[in-house]
């Protein structure tokens, strides 16, 4: 699987596609559709055409598996996520990720696990750094 190369910007549902396919590696457009009928209304169509276009803008690839495609990730998820965040970290921030992470923390704030995990990440980037 390739790095995201230059592709489109990602609307919200194309996202949580994409999230569905990286999670299983393959799927068919039934069983994206039972993933995010589970929880939320949306029609299968809809899924349908949404894969489609993600498809023809070269974030997924399919293949016929007998009557069905399968579709699966042309993109790497952690590029992908990457540039996401970095785009919002620019646009909402203005390039601040102290910022981003202050309203992470008070709109939805964090599990003592995910505090811990975030600061030995802060630890690991910090020691990086000062190797460079």
């Amino acid at each position: 699987m390739a790095k995201t190369p230059d592709l489109p910007q990602l609307s919200e549902a194309q996202l949580e596609i994409m999230n569905v396919v990286w999670r299983v590696g393959e799927a068919t457009v039934g069983e994206v559709w039972k993933a995010l009928a589970g929880r939320r209304k949306v029609a299968r169509n809809t899924v349908l055409t949404l894969m489609e276009r993600l498809e023809k803008k070269g974030w997924m690839r399919r293949r016929a598996d007998g009557n069905v495609f399968r579709y699966a990730a042309a993109a790497e998820r952690e590029s992908t996520l990457g540039k996401i965040v970095g785009r919002l970290v620019e646009s909402a921030f203005e390039g601040s990720a102290e910022g981003l992470m202050m309203a992470l923390l008070d709109e939805r704030g964090v599990t003592p696990v995910e505090a811990q995990r975030i600061r030995a990440m802060i630890d690991k980037a910090g020691r990086s750094r000062s190797q460079q």
